[in-house]
């Protein structure tokens, strides 16, 4: 497969926006995959963010190996940083993330409150593209506001919107300029945070399902009757004959095979898969 780069013009005037509306914020909201978290940071956000207090989310929950997400929980919280995991298309998941951002400014609350004061405090919602922000933001808010998509790149803008006691800024996704490890650019292509006009759809669907041969095998065999893991090709002709996948003549239709898999991946219907686990970064640091 060849190296994924992928870094529109618009991603650098969109992070000169952060930095410069980084000072007005009390926090920043930083959105991950629960299926992937480490290759969903981008570690220019560090500079972005500063020493504000950040709030990991890890979001589409419901889509990831509860065991792996809560490992991640674990690990995130181990560093002293604070994490919560959530599904931002359920409205049980608002009540944990608005707790987890009352415990973030509940010194700077009391220190107002003893002045006599009530203040809104402003939490900017930042994240790669397609990591699900502006869905979160919906949620919290209470109503479709900010603008979703389930492709790369649908919020180009900054804005600010007035959520209960907290004002939140909505920030396009960004991506890091340029991406040394192909390991995590490749799960950046598997959740769809990459533009896939930009991709060789072909290999990511051979790169995926060799990564869920290694990883979830058992879900390959329930969904596609894939038995043998040793060969990518032959697995990817066994989905094509287990979905009905075959051009005149009798050969395989790779390009809806490879589709049906990344779209039923996309959508969980594969299974709850963690493409990462946490006990693989006890060195990680970022």
């Amino acid at each position: 497969m060849k190296n994924i780069q992928w870094f529109p013009g618009h991603m650098t005037k969109a992070m000169r926006d952060m930095e410069a509306k980084r000072d007005l914020c009390d926090g920043i909201v930083c959105v991950l995959d629960a299926r992937a978290p480490i290759a969903t940071v981008n570690k220019n956000f560090k500079k972005i963010f500063g020493e504000k207090p950040v709030l990991y989310v890890l979001n589409k929950a419901d889509m990831a190996d509860p065991a792996k997400t809560d490992g991640f929980i674990k690990w995130f919280e181990g560093q002293g940083k604070y994490c919560v995991k959530c599904n931002s298309t359920n409205p049980s998941s608002k009540r944990l993330i608005l707790q987890k951002l009352t415990a973030i400014t509940q010194e700077k609350r009391e220190r107002a409150q003893a002045k006599g004061l009530t203040r809104t405090f402003r939490f900017m919602v930042a994240g790669i593209p397609n990591t699900g922000k502006s869905t979160l933001v919906n949620l919290i808010s209470g109503q479709k506001r900010a603008k979703t998509g389930d492709k790369a790149g649908v919020t180009r803008d900054v804005r600010w919107l007035r959520c209960g006691e907290f004002d939140l800024l909505d920030t396009p996704g960004t991506m890091p300029p340029s991406f040394d490890d192909q390991y995590h650019a490749r799960h950046l292509a598997y959740i769809g945070s990459i533009n896939d006009d930009i991709l060789d759809m072909d290999d990511v669907a051979l790169e995926l399902l060799g990564e869920l041969a290694a990883k979830y095998p058992q879900y390959l065999t329930q969904r596609y009757g894939i038995t043998d893991y040793s060969e990518k090709l032959g697995m990817y002709e066994t989905l094509c004959k287990r979905r009905g996948f075959i051009l005149r003549g009798g050969e395989f239709d790779y390009e809806r095979g490879a589709k049906a898999l990344i779209d039923d991946f996309r959508k969980g219907r594969v299974g709850k898969i963690s493409l990462e686990s946490a006990e693989d970064y006890t060195e990680y640091t970022w």
